[in-house]
């Protein structure tokens, strides 16, 4: 399906196109080819049909993000992609409410979802978008709140007079005739990072959203960076300015599961903290979550649970004893291999193995191809085995291991710090 534009947009933005996309229920793709031939024989124009079912088809998808507020929102296939997660946007919202901010401007703000979650705290936004098609979704996601403002301009150019508050979420891709590419350096983004770090220095509280892999050097002096993971994957570093800063805190995860969440902080500099210990595999194995891992905090992991790294440069974690973390997966240490191919197809065959699992860090192996090489026929569907094997690939100095270990299931302990 191609990328939503302004002329798909345009043909639901009337009481005949919003009427047609709230009568239709969940997108289901096997029905949608009946569906687009039922709807156009009873009247409705080609164009308002394939509106209708692109926006239906997005709305679905975005129920990951948005909840049952997806029911009732406007999207673009980019912009769904790069929307903030509502449950994450509500913690941005509250860093500003607890502040006693009482006017965000959203800089950049997308379909609006950021907004969305400042406006229901009772908190005055004006949110600013320079893509006009984009704009206009934001609009409509935001006609329930009368505290919130869609203005289509250049978010460096919106005069700041009588806001307190910003929240930016730059654009982190530029678009081209060939399709979309990542930007990596922060002055590329739009707008550039020395803008963000400018809105700060003007001492009103400021927020930015940026990506997860932002380097360590690139975080300015003097605000908070936390790194924020839901369910597992690592989904921002938000940067935190002036009253929107917790006092102290440099750097922190922010760990967003079934069982709540949890965050880990530190007062300390990228480069300071304490040292991990570094010993051998045993025990149990701990996979630091993506976020304590962007932070810079696997060594303060190592230390709660009592244990050490396997090596001071790899995020691999090895305790005698099992102890409950939110910040970390847990294995039990079953067996320590050589890594050697040859070796491992032998112990995949005399252990009936039929489906592996492939984890790796600290090496340049590539799971699928490896699993291709030990599992016989090289996919595990073909195999008459069944058991599930698990096995963590990785280096202890210039030694090349293979660790088989058992997921076990621990339940989450509380939080850790301020959440």
């Amino acid at each position: 399906m191609a990328e939503t534009t302004q002329d798909q947009i345009a043909p639901l933005l009337n009481p005949e196109g919003w009427e047609l996309l709230a009568s239709l229920g969940p997108y289901r793709e096997e029905e949608a080819f009946r569906l687009n031939a039922s709807l156009r024989k009873v009247g409705h124009s080609p164009e308002l049909v394939s509106a209708a079912l692109t926006q239906s088809r997005l709305r679905t998808k975005a129920e990951a993000k948005f909840g049952e507020f997806a029911r009732q929102m406007i999207f673009t296939r980019a912009g769904l992609e790069q929307a903030t997660r509502l449950n994450v946007a509500a913690r941005h919202a509250q860093r500003f409410a607890a502040a006693g901010i009482s006017h965000v401007a959203d800089l950049g703000c997308g379909l609006g979802a950021d907004a969305m979650a400042l406006a229901s705290l009772d908190i005055t936004v004006t949110a600013v978008e320079l893509d006009e098609t984009t704009a206009a979704c934001a609009t409509m996601n935001l006609i329930p709140f009368r505290n919130a403002t869609v203005v289509h301009a250049d978010a460096a150019a919106v005069p700041l007079d009588g806001i307190d508050g910003v929240w930016l979420d730059p654009a982190r891709r530029t678009t081209s005739s060939s399709g979309t590419k990542r930007l990596w350096d922060p002055e590329d983004f739009s707008p550039p990072l020395s803008f963000v770090e400018s809105l700060a220095a003007s001492g009103r509280a400021v927020g930015v959203k940026m990506g997860p892999g932002m380097p360590h050097a690139s975080v300015p002096a003097g605000c908070e960076a936390q790194w924020v993971s839901v369910g597992g994957d690592v989904t921002e570093v938000a940067l935190w300015f002036n009253a929107v800063r917790r006092p102290g805190i440099r750097r922190a995860a922010l760990v967003l599961g079934p069982q709540g969440a949890a965050e880990l902080t530190s007062t300390e500099e990228f480069d300071a903290g304490p040292a991990a210990p570094v010993g051998a595999v045993e025990g149990y194995l701990y996979e630091p979550d993506g976020a304590v891992i962007r932070a810079g905090l696997v060594a303060d992991v190592a230390l709660q649970l009592g244990g050490h790294l396997l090596d001071e440069h790899i995020a691999y974690i090895c305790a005698p004893e099992l102890r409950e973390t939110p910040f970390a997966r847990a294995y039990k240490v079953l067996e320590v291999m050589p890594f050697n191919v040859k070796a491992l197809k032998a112990w995949v065959k005399a252990n009936g193995v039929g489906v592996l699992d492939i984890k790796k860090r600290g090496t340049s192996v590539t799971p699928e191809e490896l699993r291709k090489q030990l599992l016989p026929g090289g996919r595990s569907a073909k195999n008459s085995a069944t058991k599930t094997a698990t096995l963590v690939l990785t280096r202890i100095g210039e030694e090349r291991v293979a660790i088989s270990v058992e997921p076990v299931q621990v339940p989450a302990a509380g939080a850790t710090g301020p959440a």
